[in-house]
């Protein structure tokens, strides 16, 4: 009987999805904020927020979790759920279906800070700049629901600045993701853990 040789046979090499949930959680924060300053319009965001931002993070959540990576399925799943309900929620106030409040809208922030100040935490054990996309993130949602809850108007333009920094370091990442796969070799480093 004869046995067929052992030969390895390389696994095919798959694509890393986070740099794909990056690209959508920049992106969108990056046009909302765009908004918040006045320089455009709702609809991009809302768009925006239903198909990038919201339906491609929840999908690269979900192939997070295949990988065995919790934080990223945690952080993309979750964002991605925080895009859509953010769209749907003002989608429907807006004819009516569901009003909300300046201060419910600012309850729905409360919340998400502090999410953020849970993932901000986890977020210390991977790198620097992805700790720093954090600690904006947090910093941005807690001034800006401080504004909603009748803080001064001017909050909300120091939360646009604090989430562009963050949209900016979100990217970075997502670059130092393809381009170092790209190029072999770490091109645009992200630093050591923070702790």
């Amino acid at each position: 009987m004869s046995h067929l040789s052992e030969t390895s046979v390389a696994a095919p090499k798959l694509g890393n999805p986070a740099a794909v949930g990056l690209g959508a959680f920049g992106l969108t924060t990056f046009m909302l904020q765009l908004h918040g300053l006045g320089l455009i319009g709702m609809g991009p965001v809302l768009w925006l927020g239903l198909f990038y931002g919201g339906m491609a993070q929840v999908l690269v959540g979900l192939h997070e979790h295949k990988s065995g990576n919790n934080f990223g399925y945690s952080v993309f799943t979750s964002y991605g759920c925080f895009w859509l309900s953010f769209s749907a929620m003002l989608i429907a106030s807006h004819y009516d279906l569901f009003p909300v409040s300046k201060t419910d809208v600012g309850w729905y922030l409360v919340a998400w800070a502090i999410y953020t100040g849970i993932m901000m935490i986890g977020s210390a054990r991977a790198n620097k700049v992805l700790f720093t996309v954090f600690v904006t993130l947090f910093l941005g949602l807690v001034t800006l629901a401080v504004e909603h809850f009748g803080g001064p108007e001017s909050l909300a333009t120091v939360s646009a600045v604090l989430l562009l920094i963050t949209a900016g370091c979100v990217w970075y990442v997502m670059a130092h993701i393809v381009l170092g796969d790209a190029f072999g070799r770490d091109v645009l480093p992200v630093g050591k853990p923070v702790l």
